[in-house]
């Protein structure tokens, strides 16, 4: 199985199916329960993709060029950017696409709760907990414990982001688990066993000695983590972008007076 067929198989198709299902709810007027409208979803969904490209792209080359994972130069193009190849970055922006998709299909499906209780100790102890994993995974990459590389670099690279979203509206996300759940879950389960058949066809391959050697079946415990991880950052990114909470949020940050500022903080 080449790259690009891996892509069509188990990206295109899907993401042409909800784009189907999207102008069948738009024909029937059955609308999304987020806020903002459609030309804020595709928004939303643009800005990921962007952000994807960007911040990705260097934590990428980097686990290639350290010879962590390779892919089958007999199953790629051949056309390089750095050390990836072109279908990576093409995975990218596919993934980013089906997954926002799949939030939006969801949003029209699922009630949205009906009261909102800010929660600053929610906050405070999500983005705690996920720093101290952080200074752990950072820890284990430069104990240069060799079996540790895939995981510490996929979590020292993941976890600032998140812990950047907690603080900001871990509240908010908690809120809505119930769309969250739902879009995390199947994402992490499809795109993990989709990995696995990739391996299993040597589209491309992980590097056992810089991998801990756990797997589920025969995916490595580090792909399952790395898709679970992406599907958690863009569910987070997705909600909290659309969230009439989370724009509430925001303008209040921004319009806060110093005095008021000072006041919290002596609080």
């Amino acid at each position: 199985m080449t790259y690009f067929e891996f892509l069509f198989r188990f990206l295109v198709i899907p993401i042409i199916l909800l784009l189907s299902i999207h102008l069948w709810d738009r024909r029937k007027n059955k609308t999304s329960t987020d806020s903002g409208g459609e030309k804020a979803t595709w928004f939303a969904i643009a800005v990921h993709i962007g952000l994807a490209l960007v911040y990705t792209t260097p934590w990428d080359n980097y686990l290639v060029a350290a010879g962590v994972w390779y892919y089958n130069p007999a199953l790629v193009t051949g056309l390089v950017l750095g050390y990836v190849p072109l279908e990576e970055y093409t995975f990218f922006v596919l993934e980013t696409l089906l997954v926002g998709l799949w939030w939006w299909f969801l949003t029209k499906r699922i009630t949205p709760p009906n009261h909102f209780s800010p929660s600053p100790n929610v906050r405070r102890r999500s983005s705690v907990a996920l720093s101290i994993l952080w200074l752990i995974s950072i820890i284990v990459f430069f104990s240069n414990w060799e079996p540790g590389t895939y995981l510490s670099i996929t979590l020292s690279w993941a976890l600032p982001p998140m812990i950047a979203q907690c603080a900001f509206g871990a509240d908010i996300l908690w809120q809505h688990r119930k769309l969250i759940v739902a879009t995390i879950l199947p994402v992490g389960l499809y795109f993990s066993f989709a990995d696995s058949l990739a391996i299993t066809a040597t589209t491309w391959t992980i590097n056992p000695s810089q991998s801990t050697g756990l797997f589920i079946g025969r995916l490595p415990i580090e792909e399952g983590i790395f898709f679970f991880i992406t599907a958690i950052l863009l569910a987070f990114g997705m909600m909290l972008l659309k969230a009439a909470q989370s724009q509430e949020r925001l303008i209040s940050l921004f319009h806060r007076s110093p005095d008021r500022g000072q006041e919290d903080f002596k609080t």
